[in-house]
């Protein structure tokens, strides 16, 4: 277990609509204000999707990098590109991603329904991410919306190495409709499974809608750390709706203090996730 937590924080995702979700940030300046409110109250990870001009999700290369320039900047924050796009998104685009130079970016290891659509993730393809991450230096963030894709994250490192810096991170994400449940049973049988990865393989928990704060709490209590945004969830709590990703950053970073795991900065962040500093 780790003395500090590290907090992730997903401000936009593709599926939330501007419209019904006014406080959504879609705009580059809205999301450059967002990073710089959550990296003051505990964030040290931006997970990100950006949105076009009509605020629809959108993986234009031009858009990113400007996105990946403006957030290096503006913060200190690991800048963290989503290689998974909306459920549309094409694998040729969502590759492209790469080429906007982030830090970081995910890497999703298996299909799953996703709702009513399929979030698809062909084993080549995953293998195709995770060589060429390898090869432009970017630190993958593995995302694990089932128990299975843990046993296909085993194989990939097994078959093609340890990504850049040696050090294996994984995301879980709990409560997709049709991916595992938001659960401490489900986060446990996670935790056990992540034994068979390379020792020092650390994790995040992220609790999709009202699994928010459950997942927060177990992920704490099992040595895990943290993702929080209105990409996974709009509701504070029942009725409420969120004002702000950096009201949902607080929150969880006065749970990790409350743990007595105190948020990291940055800096910390990069040294667990052997990232080189900036």
């Amino acid at each position: 277990m780790t003395d500090a937590t590290l907090i992730t924080v997903a401000p936009t995702g593709a599926e939330v609509d501007k419209a019904q979700v006014p406080a959504l940030p879609v705009t580059l300046a809205e999301l450059v204000a967002t990073a710089t409110e959550c990296e003051s109250v505990g964030a040290s990870v931006i997970h990100v999707h950006i949105r076009d001009d009509q605020t629809q999700p959108t993986l234009d290369l031009g858009r990113l990098r400007e996105t990946v320039a403006a957030l290096r900047e503006a913060t200190d924050l690991i800048v963290q590109l989503s290689t998974g796009g909306a459920v549309t998104d094409p694998e040729s685009a969502r590759l492209t991603v790469l080429e906007a130079a982030p830090e970081m970016a995910s890497c999703t290891m298996g299909t799953v329904n996703f709702g009513d659509d399929v979030f698809l993730n062909r084993w080549e393809f995953i293998v195709e991410l995770h060589t060429r991450m390898q090869e432009r230096g970017i630190v993958p963030e593995y995302e694990i919306f089932d128990l299975g894709h843990l046993a296909a994250l085993e194989r990939l490192l097994d078959r093609y190495g340890l990504p850049v810096g040696g050090h294996v991170h994984v995301d879980l994400v709990m409560g997709v409709p049709g991916g595992m449940p938001g659960t401490a049973d489900a986060l446990v049988a996670c935790v056990n499974a992540l034994r068979n990865l390379p020792a020092g393989t650390t994790f995040s928990a992220t609790g999709i809608g009202r699994a928010t704060l459950p997942v927060m709490l177990a992920s704490l209590s099992a040595g895990g750390h943290l993702r929080v945004g209105m990409e996974d969830t709009i509701t504070y709590a029942k009725g409420q709706p969120v004002e702000s990703n950096a009201q949902l950053v607080a929150r969880a970073a006065a749970l990790a203090r409350l743990a007595q795991r105190p948020p990291m900065t940055p800096a910390q962040a990069r040294e667990l996730l052997a990232i080189p500093g900036r």
